[in-house]
Order: structure tokens, then C-alpha cells, then sequence
């Protein structure tokens, strides 16, 4: 038998209640202490944890991507087609920097199907369209 687990991509930030909650409300999520450990912050959406952030005074930003060409760990946030643009307006607003936005198909009517941005820490995520409806509730949600 499998002892039960779960997992959650965590995020170093010097200052993490800051990114905490830029991701909760990039997010429509919560934030709060994970139980039993006051250093990790935990951002919960309605469908469960998505997110930690880890106090690091001396935190680094990642340089994302490399020049390599290697994309290194990152968050991917999808976000259905037609809301995009709007998702990239509400992210920027919140203290996002955008790094790229790229063709990854053909969605009419917009510059990009994702777009690359660094987060107020620095770490990289991606907004990525999506054509399935993503409201709470759907298959996908």
C-alpha cells in the first residue's frame, strides 16, 4: 500500500507574503500557513493547493530561459483563449514582468497563444491559452 501524499511546487522569496499573494489574486485563490510549518505559505485555489512560498532572505532570481535555450522549472497557468489578453492585463497589474510573448499556434485575433513573464521574486511562469472552458465546475476545473 501507498502512503498518502501530496505535492506542491514551492517558490523561494525573500519577501513571501508579497508573492503569496500575488499569486492568490493572479489566481482568485487564498493564502495562508501550511499546518505545522509557519515558514511555507500555501496559495489554495477551490480546488486544492496549488503553490508554496518559502521565506529565503537570500534569494536569488532565476535567469529564465537560459541562453541555452533550456526553459528550467516554471509555472504554467492556462487560461482559456479567449480570455488571454485579459489574463495578461491582470498579471502585469499585479507586478508582473513580462519576458516573451510567443506564437505557439494559431489563435486568431490575439499576438499569442503563450506568454512568458517573471514573477514579482523573479521565478518565470507562463500564461497558456487553452480552448477548453475552465470555469469551476467543468471537466478540466
Amino acid at each position: 500500500m501507498t502512503v498518502p501524499k501530496t505535492t506542491v511546487l514551492v517558490l523561494d522569496s525573500a519577501e513571501p507574503e508579497l508573492l503569496a499573494r500575488f499569486y492568490a489574486e493572479l489566481l482568485g485563490a487564498t493564502t495562508g500557513p501550511a499546518p505545522g510549518d509557519e515558514e511555507l505559505l500555501l496559495v489554495t485555489s477551490r480546488t486544492g493547493v496549488v503553490l508554496g512560498v518559502r521565506r529565503d532572505p537570500d534569494h536569488v532570481p532565476p535567469s529564465w530561459p537560459l541562453p541555452e535555450g533550456s526553459q528550467q522549472a516554471h509555472v504554467r497557468i492556462l487560461v482559456e483563449a479567449r480570455c488571454l489578453d485579459e489574463a495578461e492585463r491582470e498579471a502585469v497589474t499585479l507586478g508582473a514582468r513580462p519576458v516573451a510573448a510567443e506564437d505557439g499556434g494559431s489563435l486568431p485575433g490575439s499576438r499569442t497563444t503563450w506568454r512568458r513573464y517573471a514573477d514579482p521574486a523573479g521565478h518565470a511562469f507562463v500564461l497558456s491559452a487553452v480552448g477548453e472552458d475552465l470555469a469551476p465546475g467543468s471537466a478540466t476545473g
